[in-house]
């Protein structure tokens, strides 16, 4: 059972209309995003901050549920990354995607393709900047990072993982594009988007308080561990909806664990340290002598 909110929902709801009204200032003074490198459009993030840097990064993405989905189902085109041997398995899974019903899926790509066609850096920029969402057969997932480059990472738009071994793949894209996203790195910091510019207020404020509770259950001893809770858009300040108190009890029970996880650590390494030893030893003992028969 999850643990209930620390956040007011009014506090979330407020912090969403001040950055709205900001997004049309912006848009009145005829503005435009800085850094486009960093995203398609405006969107209004929440940022996370725990009190303790985990114990090794990640650059998985992380499944957030939300009750509105920021792409729009009837619009987005998606690309599907699928597992294939000198192509056949691509062929097979267009056939698949062109026979089944409609969802959002706009070009399938094999791994072969993706290799041989996109070794250029901008080729790799411009496949980034043609998809709104890129899922990936969970199978592959891997090696992608090395064949799709830093665009797709820069920009937050890894693929997604989808399960093709099973038989209805419309229903795991479309689960796929009904989610947010946290970007879970080494640091204290989680980022996940909760709305787009085009959102009303009110569906933005909903994603915000589901991917907070959401987004908590995936943090290392869950609220206990959550610092502070900020919400910005890609330009603006980041507005404070929850801070986290000085915690003696809880200081003391995370120095307790760490130190508790680094004993763990070293007796694991001196035991591999030992059977090295005693494997080497072993290796290095002349054989024993037989025995002359009489």
């Amino acid at each position: 059972m999850a643990a209930e909110s620390r956040v007011n929902p009014a506090q979330v709801k407020k912090a969403v209309a001040a950055l709205a009204k900001h997004l049309e200032k912006v848009k009145a003074e005829g503005k435009t995003q800085l850094f486009e490198e960093d995203g398609d459009g405006d969107y209004y993030s929440v940022m996370l901050s725990t009190r303790r840097v985990p114990q090794k990064g990640s650059n998985k993405l992380v499944p957030v549920k939300i009750p509105n989905p920021l792409l729009n189902p009837d619009k987005t085109e998606i690309c599907l990354i699928v597992k294939d041997h000198q192509g056949e398995g691509h062929k097979e899974a267009k056939k698949k995607v062109a026979d089944m019903e409609a969802c959002g899926v706009a070009k399938v790509l094999g791994i072969s393709k993706l290799r041989n066609n996109y070794k250029p850096h901008e080729a790799k920029r411009q496949l980034c900047d043609s998809y709104d969402l890129f899922c990936a057969d969970a199978r592959v997932l891997p090696i992608l990072p090395k064949l799709l480059g830093k665009s797709f990472f820069k920009k937050k738009k890894q693929p997604v993982p989808v399960d093709l071994t099973k038989k209805d793949w419309a229903a795991q894209i479309r689960k796929a594009a009904a989610a947010t996203y946290a970007h879970v790195g080494a640091g204290t910091c989680i980022h996940v988007k909760v709305g787009t510019s085009g959102m009303e207020v009110t569906k933005v404020a909903e994603n915000a308080i589901a991917a907070i509770d959401n987004l908590v259950q995936h943090v290392p001893r869950k609220w206990s561990n959550v610092q502070s809770i900020y919400m910005k858009t890609n330009e603006s300040v980041a507005l404070p909806v929850y801070n986290a108190l000085p915690d003696p009890d809880e200081e003391k029970a995370a120095r307790e664990e760490e130190a508790e996880r680094k004993a763990e650590k070293i007796a694991a390494r001196e035991k591999w340290r030992a059977e090295m030893e005693a494997e080497r030893i072993n290796t290095e003992a002349p054989p024993a002598k037989k025995k002359a028969k009489k």
